[in-house]
């Protein structure tokens, strides 16, 4: 759960850039909210979110399962390493600075800070508290505790991950009780959002013993609910604070509608699943497609009792593709990486169209390159012409599509067989495909189990005389030659986004800092590719951050450094009809409690209808 609250709360949303505006007028002075680009949608003393019933009934209970891995928890701390935290605990528990209004990708607004101010420079960003803001036990939330909190989890009592993502900032100032200041080494959005998304505990929870010996000890925090009933591994109770502090707020008026919470423990997702239909559950996000359509049938959805439906958001989403280790002799010319493209028959593996097939880092947004490049984007693309191909100055990289015809996908076979041999390999007469030396074509996919979706590309590629092998291999042992560069290819799943972030591409594109050894696992070494993070991250309107972002789709996706395979923006639930839900629903938002700095729309804003069976 910290992992993936990190890992987004580094890479999410782009929000403060020092051209943009704040509520309160110019760049520099306090306001309520702060836009990247342009002016916030809710003007100061809003009332509500757009997506909540400001009148919502309070009551009723609702029921969750572990919505990620761990099928147990023994500890109530999520930022030590070890051991697990129950899963919900930040979303309904911890709060943070300033929260996103799921309306906008841009702006934030302030939540236990009512107004933020960040220098034009991005070199500080400081928050003034909301004078009503305390804890569950009433006392107020200070500066002190904002920096407490920022020093524990950027302290050696935290985890490696969460020390990682706060490393951009130089220290915390307690200016006076209600304004702390942060002062940060990276200039960057990507720090402005992270300090926004410190959460905030009180200095007294755990009592005086040093922070990474906090276990047990209920979190003393300032959200909506506190912890109720638990059977420690098994099931956790939260119940709804009455005397909550910001239930009137614009920012959470409308939310938090159920007394009680309680989050079951499974051993794995089937058991989960077969708990939700015999209605121990109330929603199930379902992540596999396949038990999508096969599993989620009978007399219960039949009746109406159970309601299954597929949530659209408008976040954008990265690819999950066959990364190649660019390190690695074989994947050198682009034609052989090219071919490997061309090989990879998705439409015959999605037969039941259970996916959609990614073509774009920015799938689902307007990041994708569109069309022919615009003039902005030929200005940052033409200078390295001579460093990428052609095609990049075209349009933008469209997949092999076979629609599942065997004389389509034969076509595609020959044009690889074409690219192979203009780079150097021929067949020989055993039917191997060999380069110069006579080296034979194996290549090897490192994973940490079967994926089954395997078969049909070995067998194009037998075809082309090349094998691939399905190493399985335990996580630990996948870990250690991940971090070796030991591998050919591998899985890259890239996540989800409102706004880019160069931060986060970097890490699978952009060079190594020490200019050797290229991006972390990718091995990609490019200064055309380093040139365009840079101007993303310096990009001071969303037309500049556009055309970045266009022109790196292309110059990506076009040399070719991986297999794309699918990517999805849909979430697919089941939930059992006994809720009311408002009339809208945010444009960017999650279904479940895994951390994020997404509204979790269902848990925060559906209520139980009353009189609902359970």
């Amino acid at each position: 759960m910290l992992n993936d609250f990190l890992r987004r709360l580094t890479a999410g949303v782009l929000l403060v850039l020092c051209q943009g505006q704040c509520a309160a007028g110019e760049a520099g002075q306090w306001g309520h909210a702060w836009a990247g680009y342009g002016e916030p949608k809710y003007p100061a003393g809003y009332s509500h979110l757009d997506w909540v019933n400001p009148n919502a009934p309070k009551g009723g209970t609702l029921v969750l399962r572990n919505p990620d891995r761990r099928s147990s928890f023994d500890k109530f701390n999520p930022f030590t390493p070890r051991g697990a935290a129950p899963t919900g605990v930040m979303l309904f528990m911890f709060e943070t600075l300033a929260v996103m209004s799921g309306d906008e990708p841009q702006t934030m607004y302030g939540l236990l800070a009512e107004a933020i101010r960040v220098a034009p420079d991005k070199s500080a960003v400081s928050f003034r508290l909301h004078p009503r803001a305390s804890f569950s036990n009433g006392e107020p939330v200070t500066a002190a505790d904002v920096k407490y909190s920022y020093d524990m989890q950027a302290g050696p009592a935290s985890s490696p991950a969460s020390r990682m993502a706060w490393r951009g900032v130089e220290r915390v100032v307690v200016l006076d009780d209600r304004t702390v200041r942060f002062d940060l080494r990276q200039h960057t959005t990507d720090m402005v959002l992270a300090t926004g998304n410190v959460r905030v505990f009180s200095r007294k929870w755990g009592g005086g013993k040093p922070f990474d010996e906090v276990v047990s000890e209920p979190p003393i925090t300032s959200g909506p609910y506190v912890i109720g009933a638990v059977d420690m591994g098994r099931s956790l109770e939260l119940k709804r604070n009455p005397s909550y502090w910001a239930k009137d707020l614009g920012a959470r008026r409308g939310m938090f509608n159920f007394d009680r919470v309680i989050y079951r423990y499974y051993k794995d997702t089937a058991v989960a699943r077969e708990a939700f239909k015999a209605g121990e559950v109330d929603i199930f996000l379902e992540g596999d497609p396949g038990a999508w359509t096969r599993l989620h049938t009978g007399r219960k959805w039949q009746d109406g009792r159970i309601r299954k439906e597929t949530f659209a958001t408008e976040i954008g989403v990265h690819m999950v593709s066959y990364a190649f280790n660019m390190r690695r002799p074989v994947f050198q010319d682009r034609r052989v990486r090219q071919a490997l493209d061309l090989s990879f028959d998705f439409d015959t593996l999605n037969r039941q169209a259970i996916f959609r097939r990614a073509e774009s880092l920015f799938s689902n947004s307007e990041f994708a390159a569109a069309g022919s490049p615009t003039p902005g984007e030929l200005a940052l693309l033409k200078p390295h012409r001579a460093e990428l191909p052609e095609a990049v100055f075209g349009l933008p990289y469209v997949a092999p599509r076979t629609q599942g015809d065997p004389r389509q996908l034969r076509r595609h076979l020959l044009q690889a067989r074409a690219l192979l041999e203009q780079a150097g390999w021929t067949l020989d007469s055993g039917g191997v495909m060999r380069n110069a030396r006579g080296q034979p074509m194996v290549l090897e996919f490192l994973t940490t189990g079967p994926t089954g979706q395997l078969t049909e590309w070995q067998a194009n590629l037998e075809r082309l005389g090349i094998r691939l092998i399905e190493r399985v291999v335990d996580s630990a042992l996948m870990g250690r030659r991940m971090e070796r560069q030991d591998f050919d290819l591998y899985l890259s799943t890239e996540g989800t986004f409102t706004l880019p972030s160069a931060t986060q591409l970097a890490g699978s594109y952009g060079s190594s800092p020490d200019g050797k050894t290229g991006s972390r696992y990718r091995g990609i070494q490019h200064p055309v590719v380093d040139a365009l993070l840079k101007t993303m991250s310096e990009a001071s309107t969303q037309e500049e951050l556009r055309n970045a972002t266009r022109a790196l789709d292309r110059v990506v996706m076009w040399n070719h450094w991986g297999v794309p395979y699918r990517f999805s923006a849909d979430a697919r639930v089941s939930y059992w009809n006994r809720f009311g839900q408002p009339t809208r629903r945010p444009r960017l938002y999650v279904i479940d409690s895994v951390s994020t700095n997404l509204p979790a729309w269902p848990l925060l804003a559906w209520w139980a209808l009353p009189g609902a069976p359970r």
